[in-house]
């Protein structure tokens, strides 16, 4: 094997592709986030730059602090595109960022989701990104409306049941 295909020790760092730390923002798209996300994203910088790099550093642990490095430079990226909408100030009604929604899909069974932004989406919360099939065809509806979800599923018909805002969150 030739030597430009070895490393020289395993303290060597990977320069291989940067691992994803999230789903990626439309081009151009500002990072719309609720009060309670950005203060957790800006708590995990703080925590990261504060905490866990001076650790690593102590430990001399090159590759888990190029990993770090490339967490603090993502969040970094984040936090300068960060648009807070508080969903309180929403025009109640109307789905739209920061909504928590009821649907009741053709089945007749309901469930709840909230539109929040790319890095707090938690399907299992029922909290979907704003830009997710879910959330688009949802952004603008209004109660008694029934919007189609398209999806590599297939297409759903789910009726908006209850729309509501908390603020803050």
């Amino acid at each position: 094997m030739s030597k430009a295909f070895t490393r020289e020790s395993d303290n060597d760092v990977d320069d291989g592709p940067a691992r994803s730390y999230g789903a990626e923002l439309p081009a151009g798209a500002r990072n719309y986030v609720t009060p309670a996300g950005a203060v957790r994203q800006k708590d995990e910088l703080d925590r990261l730059m504060h905490v866990d790099r001076p650790a690593l550093i102590a430990a001399a642990d090159a590759r888990a602090l190029h990993e770090l490095d490339r967490r603090l430079a993502f969040l970094h990226r984040r936090i300068e595109a960060l648009e807070i909408v508080d969903p309180a100030s929403q025009p109640p009604g109307v789905a739209l960022f920061g909504a928590t929604i009821v649907l009741r899909d053709e089945d007749g069974k309901e469930r709840r989701c909230r539109i929040v932004g790319v890095d707090e989406a938690n399907p299992e919360r029922g909290d979907v990104s704003w830009v997710s099939p879910l959330a688009k065809a949802l952004l603008g509806a209004k109660v008694g409306d029934v919007v189609t979800v398209r999806s590599p599923r297939g297409d759903e018909e789910i009726e908006v049941i209850e729309i509501g805002y908390r603020g803050g969150e």
